[in-house]
């Protein structure tokens, strides 16, 4: 599970090497159509289908909806994930269990092992697809009880529509 991009095969990447990596997968924009990150969750074993979800959607207030009702539900003895964008202060408050954030370790492991798949496929995972899938599996290995999670752009094409 080394990474090739940056220069020292099956070494670990840094903190801020995976956070170079996802910001660079900005420039190849997204594909319309949810195949992208439907093929990126299968070649994961599709980690969104053993969690559940509360989706929010809407124009306005969608984070803090997304963080009142992980609070809610942590307050009722649930382990919850929260899936936010864009984050304020860290990239790492874009998912949480239970309140706590995403760690370094955490987050460089599971994108290093996702780097891998993404770069067999075809047609490159966009930034929010690659970040979602992140997520979904940072969940799945928290055996989060529900994740409140926080729609992208919205819309019929949105990557967590894969819910």
């Amino acid at each position: 599970m080394g990474s090739q991009s940056n220069g020292r095969k099956n070494e670990k990447m840094t903190d801020q090497e995976v956070l170079d990596y996802i910001e660079e997968l900005k420039k190849y924009g997204s594909v319309p159509g949810l195949k992208n990150i439907e093929n990126l969750c299968e070649k994961l074993e599709n980690p969104q289908d053993t969690l559940s979800f509360v989706h929010i959607a809407g124009t306005n207030g969608k984070g803090s909806t997304a963080s009142m009702s992980a609070n809610i539900l942590q307050k009722a003895g649930y382990t919850v994930g929260l899936y936010t964008s864009p984050y304020i202060f860290r990239f790492h408050e874009r998912m949480q269990v239970n309140g706590e954030c995403i760690s370094d370790e955490e987050l460089i492991e599971i994108t290093q092992w996702i780097k891998s798949l993404a770069d067999t496929m075809e047609s490159q995972p966009s930034e929010f697809e690659l970040v979602t899938c992140i997520a979904f599996v940072y969940f799945k290995r928290h055996k989060c009880d529900i994740v409140s999670l926080e729609v992208g752009l919205g819309g019929e094409f949105d990557a967590t529509n894969t819910i």
